[in-house]
């Protein structure tokens, strides 16, 4: 606990820490606020020191003003009277420079109004002027207007009589090939009423032929279509397509039937009575698509659309008009060209693939043969190290056993350093008496 020792009577007594703690800041406010007080005592005093500093000094500046003030005002006096002397003569001289313009001015005014007044009369002579040119334009549009509705008028009966016309000229051209055509008709039913079944599918068959032939080297170059001659299996269709790419592989195949027969033909036949030897000739020879071209059921809505597919039956097989044929090798040839395409891709894809295949194979052979050197170094390097651990543990057992035979040794050391004559002496007087002999004999 804190002792304190008091100034005047010498007197130490003791406090615990809080009562210590207490008094000491006790002390430390006395002081403070003593010391604040001395310093604002000093403050006031110096405040009313500089205060009556500076109201002497603005007395003094409030003298020195006022003179300055009364030498102004005398100064401004002065001047003011000056100021109206000169106003004064200033009023005369501007009354009389007033009345001066107001004369000038009335005799502008005169002849600016004159002015005005001959500029207003060539106004309006310009205004009428203007009205008249308006007039005549408007006169001049009108007439333009009517020349040129006559000649819309006109434009519009030469257009009606020019589509009269053409109208005549259409009908007249569509009566003709109506007639041509009526006429060609007429002869083909008296050309098939003159020819036999067999005559009939052949003239077909030169009809699509001569339509191929048409377009063989702008459009297949590269195209066979010929009449399959090749009856070895007991049957064979009309014509064989193939067509190959610069590469020599086989782009696409199409076997074609073509069927029609003679209007007077007791037995009428059916398309689908030839679907099943048209899909047997298809993959007898090995061709991708079958297509019968056919005027059979010539009444039916069916089969006058269009191309029918007919793959629900057989596989890959489509009925057509003759109008179709050329159409129908051109959508087929274009899909196997598409299909084509996408084989290379998907075979270039499988390339790579294998590709990759392969090199994960040699990789995961490669880390298997790795593991497997890896297992086999690993199983010398442990059992290096449990030898060596082995040596280690021997070695230690042998440097502690030389440890121990260093400490004997020391110990011996030390007791050889140790003996003496006298020890050895000790209580034994016959070697005490022997060794006291052998210095006396020296």
């Amino acid at each position: 606990m804190p002792e304190i020792k008091c100034p005047h009577c010498g007197t130490t007594f003791t406090v615990d820490e809080t009562e210590y703690t207490r008094l000491l800041s006790s002390v430390k406010d006395d002081a403070f606020h003593a010391e604040l007080e001395a310093r604002s005592k000093e403050l006031k005093a110096k405040e009313e020191t500089e205060r009556l500093l500076l109201a002497k000094d603005y007395e003094a500046k409030a003298k020195e003003l006022e003179a300055k003030l009364k030498e102004q005002e005398a100064k401004s006096a002065a001047d003011l009277r000056l100021a109206k002397e000169a106003l004064e003569r200033a009023k005369e001289e501007a009354k009389k420079e007033t009345e001066l313009a107001i004369i000038k001015e009335q005799a502008k005014s005169s002849e600016a109004l004159q002015q005005a007044k001959e500029k207003i009369e060539t106004l309006k002579g310009q205004i009428v002027l203007k009205d008249k040119e308006a007039e005549l334009e408007r006169e001049k549009a009108d007439k333009e207007k009517e020349k040129a509705l006559l000649s819309l008028q006109n434009d519009l009966e030469l257009e009606k009589r020019d589509r009269a016309l053409a109208e005549s000229e259409i009908k007249k051209t569509y009566e003709e090939r109506l007639k041509i055509a009526h006429e060609e008709t007429e002869h083909y039913k008296d050309l098939k009423s003159r020819m036999t079944t067999k005559m009939v599918g052949e003239t077909l068959e030169q009809h699509c032929l001569i339509e191929f032939n048409k377009i063989r080297m702008t459009a297949f170059p590269n195209a066979y279509f010929e009449k399959d001659n090749d009856d070895s299996s007991g049957s064979k269709g009309d014509f064989v397509f193939r067509e190959v790419d610069p590469d020599g592989t086989e782009i696409i195949s199409i076997m074609f039937e073509m069927k029609n027969e003679i209007e007077e033909t007791a037995v009428k036949h059916k398309n689908e009575d030839f679907f099943a030897k048209l899909d047997k000739d298809r993959k007898t020879k090995k061709c991708e698509y079958a297509v019968l071209v056919s005027l059979l059921e010539a009444e039916s809505d069916y089969y006058n659309a269009g191309i029918v597919d007919v793959s629900y039956r057989y596989d890959k097989m489509y009925v057509i008009r003759p109008q179709c044929f050329i159409p129908m090798i051109t959508l087929l040839r274009n899909a196997a060209l598409k299909n084509q395409s996408l084989r290379n891709e998907l075979a270039l894809q499988r390339e790579s693939n294998l590709d990759v295949t392969n090199f994960e194979n040699k990789l995961l052979d490669f880390q298997e043969k790795f593991g497997k050197n890896y297992e086999s170094a690993k199983s010398h390097f442990d059992t290096a190290i449990e030898e060596i651990d082995k040596t280690i543990s021997h070695l230690q057992k042998v440097r502690d056993n030389l440890v121990t035979s260093s400490n004997q040794l020391r110990l011996a050391n030390d007791k050889a350093q140790d003996l003496s004559v006298k020890k050895l002496t000790y209580n034994n007087p016959t070697m005490k008496k022997a060794f006291e002999e052998a210095k006396e004999g020296k």
